[in-house]
């Protein structure tokens, strides 16, 4: 029985409420706390700004400068149902005011993690590259068609980034027994050691590893830092994996290492999306290419619904979220993912 005066505010827009939802798990919402559904459709915030004095809590990442979330006295918890902590929140006001800001980007790593798995074993063995040649009757036979395959069993592998990502990837790795090194300033060498990996610099990742994986978020420190000088670094034999955000990386220096053959690669993220039709990494033979589709899948959308689902009971208890990520005032300022929706 609802037993909380207020509104949850549903306005997802990029997002499509029923990614998340359920009809019936709507109706269930409904039983605990007034739901305010705006819709799909493009964020009104006239109609917004004339229902946050009753709002409770918030579904969605619409702009939430300190002007807006002063009209909200009961929030208790905004869900960014889109996967980032993005910059369009006023974290201090809401940090000050005891309100939740809760990121779902863990429901993501996941299915990311097994496209870049997936990734990897393709560009090891040429699965995409010979289906091509096959199609076009210019395929190779056994040996001959295995002159440039390799094992991603016992090989090097080097991570960029250890968060949710990273640590989902390193439990898909196990069977294949690689050897794995980790750059990530933000977490301790002993939390890397945990996991049977080794915590180097950025310089021996790129240097030393066969299979590179980009995994981490944009920061004020490190966008843009995939850069020409730093890719030079990239053994010739290596495969550099894109998976995070396309901002780590100086992308037009990245296009010119795998035109030049430097390096093979695969991308599944982007700095302008969509791509242009006439860019020039569409035409190059030696990438993967992904339309920022790693971690979109049914049920990464359906855990997030479930996600908030669990929390927002908690909130309204009076008790801590325990499921999703929170905001620390620490670091979300630094960040700069773009959204990905």
């Amino acid at each position: 029985m609802r037993g909380n005066k207020g509104f949850l505010l549903i306005s997802p827009f990029p997002q499509k409420i029923n990614r998340f939802f359920k009809p019936e798990q709507i109706v269930d919402l409904d039983e605990i706390i007034t739901v305010k559904n705006l819709g799909d459709e493009d964020i009104d915030y006239d109609l917004i700004d004339s229902l946050l004095p009753d709002t409770i809590a918030i579904i969605g990442q619409f702009d939430l400068p300190k002007t807006r979330l002063e009209k909200a006295k009961q929030l208790k918890v905004i869900f960014n149902s889109e996967g980032n902590f993005a910059q369009n929140i006023d974290y201090e006001y809401c940090f000050q005011n005891n309100i939740y800001v809760l990121n779902c980007g863990e429901a993501f790593a996941l299915p990311v993690a097994e496209m870049a798995l997936g990734f990897a074993l393709d560009l090891a063995r040429g699965i995409t590259k010979t289906d091509k040649e096959f199609r076009n009757n210019k395929e190779n036979y056994l040996a001959e068609a295995c002159k440039n395959s390799v094992l991603l069993s016992g090989s090097s592998v080097g991570l960029i980034g250890f968060g949710f990502l990273g640590k989902y990837l390193i439990d898909l790795l196990r069977p294949f027994n690689c050897n794995i090194q980790i750059f990530d300033p933000w977490v301790p060498d002993s939390v890397i050691r945990k996991y049977s990996a080794v915590p180097v610099s950025l310089d021996d990742v790129l240097s030393s590893s066969k299979f590179i994986f980009v995994l981490a978020g944009v920061t004020k420190e490190n966008e843009y830092m995939l850069n020409r000088e730093k890719l030079s670094k990239i053994s010739r034999d290596a495969f550099f994996i894109l998976m995070s955000r396309a901002a780590i990386v100086k992308f037009e220096d990245l296009v010119r290492c795998i035109r030049e053959k430097r390096f093979a690669a695969a991308v599944d993220v982007f700095p302008t999306e969509p791509l242009k039709d006439n860019h020039e990494i569409r035409k190059l033979d030696n990438v993967l290419l992904s339309s920022h589709r790693a971690g979109a899948i049914p049920q990464a959308y359906e855990k997030i619904g479930n996600m908030i689902i669990e929390d927002l009971k908690l909130i309204l208890k009076g008790l801590p979220p325990v499921i999703m990520q929170q905001a620390r005032r620490e670091t979300v300022g630094k960040l700069k993912n773009k959204p990905s929706a």
